[in-house]
């Protein structure tokens, strides 16, 4: 399984993966101290992107992704992936 997310700022994104990864890092919600190791993944990562239609992926996020410091995401992300996730 893999959770793909599709947050416009790194820090929520980053808040986001790491809420299915290593559990609910505010302890607010009921993934608090459950951690599902599950992979995420932002949409506008290259692994993502190579899995949908270009045309598709153009029309759904390409003007987002303009606008996305994607770079800063991509590196919150990665690496809550890499020190949480179980399953890659």
């Amino acid at each position: 399984m893999v959770v793909v997310i599709g947050g416009a700022e790194a820090e929520a994104s980053g808040l986001s993966a790491e809420t299915v990864s290593a559990g609910d890092p505010t302890f607010a919600g009921p993934l608090a101290g459950v951690e599902l190791g599950l992979s995420v993944f932002h949409v506008v990562e290259e692994e993502m992107k190579a899995e949908f239609d270009d045309a598709v992926y153009d029309e759904q996020c390409g003007m987002m992704e303009m606008v996305l410091d994607v770079d800063e995401i991509v590196s919150e992300v990665k690496s809550v992936r890499d020190q949480f996730c179980k399953y890659l």
